[in-house]
């Protein structure tokens, strides 16, 4: 696929200088039909080079042609005006709008100056349909929507209307296996129409099942540029990472005790029904079901983000009733919570590696009330160190690193507490292949410290890694806890999806007969 003629977007020795560069002499070109895997480490340059074909950077040296044209995009708006697209992991929705005017926002459908609502709706269940989105009411402000279904608005948003370059950022993170079959009909579709597509994704398995080509960068620098056939997976981690990784996790000797987290009954409307389960120190406990089965809602009501309706929870060696009714309730009580959306609710992107990993910490850094700016500095490069966190200094904003060391920096905060329970949402999300394993590792270390962990993921595979026992939610419901040796991937998923059989019986059993 060598033809100039098939060639839509080319980019000729790109780099980008931020304090230090990022980017360096990157040659590639996108071709109509094709989907080019991009991959590499956080931090490698990914969304950095993304950014710049989509618009919401400028690069320092280089140029970029589309089309047999100069390609000068000032933003992404521009961008998209001439065909070139991204599907990126921030969000561009606007959380007070409904779905369907997040979908039209561009173009709403009407006349003289006034939206006609009933074609909205119907163009949106059309876009919607597309990723499996039927059954939300396209009238649903999109704040209100899970993580996970944002991400599928987002995708579907991106699908609306004709594109020549489309770029997705990490687009299965928070998908299901279903959504993501849906995600790669579409993908299918798009190369059937010569949409040159840019597919960035550490899952390697994805990338071999539907790129063609894969381009890896590595310390800012393009190391490959080869077929993707000509790789095995442990080939290509090899060359993002720059060193061998292990396939297996080793947690280490560790002593499981006795339970020192207990949930009875726990619930809330019909996002988490009568929920009971305990950990036990030094144990990983998983949480798998598909999106909306309630996972992160849990977690909320444990952390006391959100109230529930009725239950109880118990803490300590002996257990013993507490009252968490709200998040500085629950750290007081030694539980913390490592948050699904690091961004919106994880952290502070204009403030310093420092200042954010020192939230949460400000006793043990103040001295009469006044904060010893030398420990908080102390503080980060500790954690920067122990997390290895890639950044310039301990002063560096958080929103200029990648999304895996944005994650570390949540996580190395959390560390400087004595939290006895901690609760990891996602704790992986966006993060590559070697960040992964240091953040299974550090999990490892917690469990040896006698911590109790509870961990929800998206990722079957890792929780089957990493956990020792796995509690499935199925449509708010516990439906079973395995122990590991005990469990298959397949008795994971069908009770992934057993709630959700049982709920639609019991609906079907309470409509009305039509008479016959």
């Amino acid at each position: 696929m060598s033809a100039t003629a098939d060639v839509v977007l080319s980019v000729s020795a790109i780099g980008k200088t931020y304090a230090q560069p990022v980017l360096g002499d990157i040659e590639l070109s996108l071709y109509r039909g094709e989907v080019l895997a991009l991959t590499g480490e956080n931090g490698a340059g990914k969304s950095t080079l993304s950014k710049i074909i989509g618009g919401l950077e400028l690069p320092t040296t280089g140029q970029m042609h589309y089309q047999g044209q100069l390609y000068q995009p000032g933003s992404r708006a521009a961008a998209e005006r001439l065909g070139v697209r991204m599907v990126m992991q921030e969000l561009n929705l606007l959380p007070t709008l409904t779905v369907a005017e997040n979908l039209f926002l561009d173009n709403l459908p009407g006349r003289g100056g006034w939206i006609s609502r009933q074609r909205l709706r119907e163009q949106a269940r059309a876009a919607m349909a597309q990723v499996g989105l039927d059954a939300i009411d396209p009238d649903t402000p999109v704040g209100e929507l899970g993580i996970g279904h944002q991400q599928m608005v987002e995708i579907a948003r991106n699908l609306i209307g004709d594109c020549h370059v489309l770029i997705f950022d990490e687009p299965t993170a928070m998908l299901t296996a279903r959504e993501v079959e849906l995600l790669f009909t579409q993908i299918e579709r798009l190369q059937q129409r010569g949409v040159a597509i840019v597919y960035i994704s550490h899952r390697l398995e994805e990338l071999k099942r539907i790129a063609q080509r894969i381009a890896v960068l590595r310390d800012g620098k393009l190391v490959c540029v080869e077929s993707m056939a000509r790789y095995s997976s442990a080939e290509l981690v090899n060359l993002m990472v720059g060193r061998e990784l292990a396939e297996h996790i080793d947690l280490g000797q560790r002593q499981i005790g006795a339970p020192i987290l207990k949930v009875n009954s726990l619930s809330r409307a019909d996002k988490v029904r009568d929920v009971s389960f305990e950990v036990r120190s030094g144990e990983i406990f998983g949480i798998s079901g598909l999106i909306g089965a309630g996972r992160t809602e849990l977690l909320r009501l444990i952390y006391g983000a959100d109230r529930a309706d009725s239950g109880t929870i118990e803490l300590g060696s002996p257990l013993r009733p507490v009252q968490i009714d709200s998040p500085v309730a629950a750290v007081r009580a030694g539980i913390a919570l490592i948050t699904e959306d690091r961004k919106g609710e994880g952290l502070l992107l204009s403030q310093s590696i420092s200042a954010n990993i020192a939230l949460g910490n400000l006793p043990a850094i103040s001295r009469a009330g006044v904060l010893d700016s030398q420990a908080e500095r102390e503080l980060a490069q500790r954690q920067i160190s122990a997390m290895r966190i890639r950044s310039s200094s301990p002063d560096q904003v958080v929103g200029e690193l990648s999304g895996g060391n944005q994650q570390k920096v949540v996580i190395g905060r959390w560390l400087e507490r004595d939290c006895t329970v901690l609760l990891f949402d996602e704790p992986t999300r966006g993060i590559d292949v070697g960040a992964k394993f240091d953040i299974y590792g550090l999990l490892a270390e917690l469990a040896r410290q006698g911590k109790a962990l509870v961990v929800v993921s998206s990722d079957l595979r890792e929780l089957m890694l990493i956990c020792d026992r796995i509690g499935v939610l199925s449509a708010g419901h516990l439906i079973d806890t395995f122990e590991r040796e005990h469990w298959t991937q397949d008795q994971l998923l069908a009770a992934a999806f057993a709630g959700y059989q049982k709920r639609d019986a019991l609906l079907h059993e309470a409509a009305p007969r039509t008479p016959s």
